[in-house]
């Protein structure tokens, strides 16, 4: 029986951090399609606040897994892990190298390791209901239902809260007690893209956000969903609303949004880590490195 196994090649990084130019060249060099690993870029007309590649970017390189899903309709990481994984499969049967973009910790390992995550419907009577509640009293419902979730969960996420309560809710079980693993027959090269001035480059990221259009993307989305959209409190849009309503100067919603995305950030690389072993490029001559390693890999 042959032990060969199926090569796939992920890139992972902090947000900002250039992956999406870097990949587009990797891809190029080695005449491959991405897959997009990023919990946002999943959504239609979630362009400018997610710095989802643009569409000449994609006409370059075939990128799968982007504009999926309505707003409206949120992809959880278990269905995530279920059409990523089908989607990879696919590539393998046509014999190419899928090739795994993202920042997003959580769903890239859902599908490299195989986490095994409850399949739970979203419960939306319960979420609205947390959702009134708060998010500091849903963090104390977590900590009591759930306290090694709710280690792992930082306490500003929202979303990721809200769920793990969801499933408590649900399943009688805590969140942290029905992960198992079972990783995918691959034969995996990981590579983390980190840089050193990733604070500027931040901040110059989310000036360009505001000066190309988040507001009015963000007015588009509330004209189309509604102004309670969850999806909207995701980084950026939160700001852009805050803006619309007059709650927030332009000038204080990018201050604000530069450092809440500072931190994010920070707990990504934190995340990468801890949770993963990736082969850090070299950033003096990023796309040479990746080359490198990759031919490496692939024998």
């Amino acid at each position: 029986m042959s032990s060969y196994l199926p090569h796939v090649i992920v890139l992972i990084g902090p947000t900002a951090s250039g992956k999406t130019e870097l990949a587009i060249e990797i891809a190029e060099y080695f005449k491959t399609r991405i897959h997009n690993i990023d919990s946002r870029q999943i959504y239609r007309s979630m362009n400018i606040g997610t710095a989802k590649p643009s569409d000449y970017q994609q006409k370059r390189v075939k990128h799968f897994l982007i504009d999926i899903e309505d707003p409206i309709n949120p992809i959880n990481v278990k269905q995530f892990q279920e059409i990523a994984q089908k989607s990879i499969k696919r590539e393998l049967k046509l014999n190419n190298l899928p090739f795994l973009v993202g920042g997003s910790g959580l769903y890239m390992n859902s599908i490299t390791k195989g986490f095994l995550v409850p399949d739970i419907p979203p419960q939306r009577d319960l979420r609205k209901q947390l959702e009134e509640l708060g998010q500091e009293k849903c963090w104390e419902l977590l900590k009591n239902c759930d306290p090694i979730s709710a280690n792992k969960i930082n306490m500003a996420d929202q979303i990721r809260t809200i769920r793990a309560i969801e499933v408590f809710y649900v399943t009688g079980k805590p969140l942290s007690t029905q992960k198992v693993q079972k990783p995918p027959a691959w034969k995996i090269l990981e590579l983390g893209l980190d840089r050193d001035n990733l604070k500027e480059r931040i901040l110059h990221r989310t000036k360009n956000m505001f000066l190309s259009g988040i507001i009015d993307e963000t007015k588009q989305l509330i004209t189309q969903y509604g102004s309670n959209l969850s999806i909207l409190k995701t980084i950026g849009y939160l700001e852009a609303r805050d803006v619309l309503n007059n709650n927030l100067t332009i000038d204080k919603a990018i201050e604000l949004t530069t450092t809440k995305t500072i931190q994010f950030a920070k707990r990504q690389k934190t995340w990468f880590r801890n949770k993963n072993s990736p082969l850090w490029l070299n950033n003096k001559n990023l796309l040479k490195d990746a080359i490198i390693k990759i031919e490496s890999f692939l024998g």
